[in-house]
């Protein structure tokens, strides 16, 4: 069983060698076989992975973690080791990584049936497994931020899969330049704590939060570009409008995007919660984008009519929590916060893709009436609903009740925000069931059965995960004693979500109401992400785009006005200096003489003055 840990590092490798052998069934390569055998290839290869993580999970079980280290760069000074870590708690993270991408690559056989980009797509989907396992494995900050940019590319190809969509083109940009903005702060984080701390290596950098003796303003600085770079990973306000565009980008990978790509930037975030916490700006920080994205993402997803984007807004709202956890210093109720969080998410998304791919449109109001048609998707969901939710005995109903119960004693509003948030994610969630699978049947719904088993058989594989889960988290201590439960905390989250779910159901379960009551600029405050994207127009775009203007001024008239100034005077010169050659000696002489004296002049003016 050693040797199943010592080759823990191989974990990553299997989907890179799919990767690899994608490249022969590309269409241009290959044209006899297709590219489906290029699905399967990576497939098995992330088989292998979940089963060699699954080896190590139980070779490693109830002992201390293993750190293994090898030299990587020895230059100028310059000592950079790449580091990895094994302990329960990484492996269990990759079971969930490499399982959930195991269920997206057998729904993507169905979804993607007819399409011939299979090898693209695939190989990209092994990209973003690798580039998850690496991070997960890796023991120093300097790799994480070497995988977060690996995994900033991958979203920038993946949705722009189809790139003859100029929306797809569009929100592949927006994802990218984004999510840049995040990284840039990350890279300056990173390359300053090298020369304060000395090392990259996490637990050292925790010895040396707890004893060192910043300046304030150093901690201030460094607090808040750690906290930037996971902000824009996770869809975090101000920079959460990339992960509404890049919806335009194939279900299947957003299955892995949405359930496990975005939680990089969280486990990121955890990790280095004791250098935040040098500040306590940066805690104030941390936990002022996670409620205000908390409050704002859900109130956002009560008031979107397309099925993808309801989903999209629950992403940034459940990180929103993480945040709060990570800003109050309860790391392990962000870790387990993301495990039912992933599983549940990933859940939902393959049960809306189930819908989304047989009936044309992604606009609620246009269907209804499913129940009856899509008895196993319409289950599937309502259990991913149950799992995100506070609904016992679920997984998320035990990490949000020891997260409220904490918060209670501490902080009271913060355990508000976080009833409100369950409240109001129950609300939406069930409103989108209630419009799409409740009421009259629509013309989008007339035929739709069941999609091909490829499709149901992940989705349904994910509900019995979502069902199971509080057995595993029983199993590895991850729920509160019995005794020491507060059924005060309990019932009042218990009522956060009922009242959430049986306002969805009075209002939404048999009509489409128009909700008068409610004026127009408010639902349309809310339909329009509150007006981020205006706001970034009169704010940010308008002084790039003044800043802009003044420089290709600047350019234009200074700088190439100056070029064409120095040209000018050279021609002209050159026109001038062409009529001195008459070929006649003693002229040539007298101007050397003049040219002289001239600069005998211009030499000696100063002293002769």
């Amino acid at each position: 069983m050693s040797h199943i840990l010592n080759t823990s590092w191989l974990i990553p490798c299997y989907p890179l060698l799919g990767m690899g052998l994608s490249v022969f069934w590309s269409p241009g390569i290959s044209r006899r076989t297709g590219p489906r055998p290029a699905g399967y290839l990576n497939a098995m290869m992330t088989f292998l992975a979940l089963l060699h993580s699954w080896l190590a999970f139980w070779a490693i079980s109830d002992q201390q973690p293993e750190y293994f280290s090898v030299s990587w760069l020895d230059a100028a000074n310059l000592h950079i080791d790449f580091e990895w870590s094994v302990s329960t708690i990484k492996l269990t993270a990759l079971m969930v990584v490499t399982g959930l991408n195991l269920l997206a690559q057998i729904y993507a056989i169905a979804y993607l049936e007819m399409d011939w980009g299979w090898a693209r797509f695939y190989s990209l989907l092994a990209l973003f497994e690798a580039g998850i396992c690496t991070l997960i494995l890796t023991n120093s900050l300097f790799f994480s931020y070497v995988m977060l940019e690996i995994l900033t590319l991958g979203t920038y190809l993946i949705i722009g899969y189809w790139f003859n969509q100029s929306l797809v083109v569009t929100g592949a940009r927006d994802a990218f330049l984004t999510k840049r903005v995040g990284d840039l702060f990350l890279l300056m984080a990173v390359v300053a704590l090298y020369p304060l701390a000395g090392t990259w290596n996490y637990q050292e950098l925790t010895i040396w939060a707890e004893t060192t003796e910043l300046n304030s303003t150093t901690a201030t600085l460094l607090s808040l570009a750690l906290v930037a770079g996971p902000a824009g990973k996770c869809a975090q306000f101000p920079l959460h409008l990339w992960l509404d565009e890049a919806m335009e980008g194939p279900l299947p990978a957003t299955i892995l995007r949405n359930a496990v790509v975005v939680c990089t930037g969280a486990w990121v975030l955890i990790l280095v919660q004791p250098i935040i916490a040098i500040s306590p700006v940066g805690l104030t920080v941390t936990i002022a984008v996670g409620a205000i994205t908390a409050i704002g993402g859900s109130l956002i997803a009560i008031a979107q009519t397309d099925i993808k984007r309801i989903l999209s807004y629950a992403v940034s709202a459940y990180l929103g929590l993480v945040f709060i956890a990570v800003g109050v210093g309860e790391t392990q109720i962000a870790l387990t916060l993301l495990l039912t969080y992933a599983l549940a998410m990933a859940l939902l998304v393959m049960a809306i893709g189930n819908i989304v791919l047989s009936n044309v449109t992604q606009d609620v109001t246009l269907l209804g009436g499913l129940w009856s048609r899509r008895p196993i998707t319409g289950l599937s969901y309502l259990v991913g609903v149950a799992a995100l939710t506070a609904i016992p005995p679920l997984g998320s109903f035990w990490v949000l009740y020891s997260l409220t119960d904490t918060l209670w004693t501490t902080t009271p509003w913060l355990a508000g925000v976080v009833l409100t948030v369950n409240g109001l994610t129950a609300f939406s969630l069930l409103r989108l069931f209630c419009l799409v699978f409740l009421g009259e049947i629509k013309p989008m719904t007339v035929r739709s059965p069941e999609e091909l088993w490829l499709m149901v058989f992940p989705t349904t594989i994910g509900a019995g995960l979502a069902l199971h889960l509080p057995l595993f988290m029983a199993n590895w201590d991850l729920l509160p004693q019995w005794e020491m439960i507060n059924f005060n905390s309990a019932l009042v989250l218990i009522a956060s979500s009922l009242v959430g779910a049986i306002g969805a159901i009075l209002v939404y379960g048999n009509t489409r109401p128009e909700l008068a009551f409610i004026p127009q600029g408010i639902k349309n405050f809310f339909a329009y992400d509150c007006y981020t994207v205006k706001a970034y127009q009169v704010t940010v775009v308008f002084v790039v785009n003044i800043i802009s203007q003044i420089i290709a001024w600047f350019d234009k008239y200074v700088v190439d006005g100056l070029v064409n100034l120095v040209g000018l005077i050279t021609m002209l010169s050159g026109q001038g200096l062409k009529y001195n050659n008459s070929g006649v000696a003693q002229f040539y002489m007298l101007s050397i003489v003049a040219g002289v004296a001239l600069f005998g002049i211009i030499v000696c003016f100063p002293f002769l003055v």
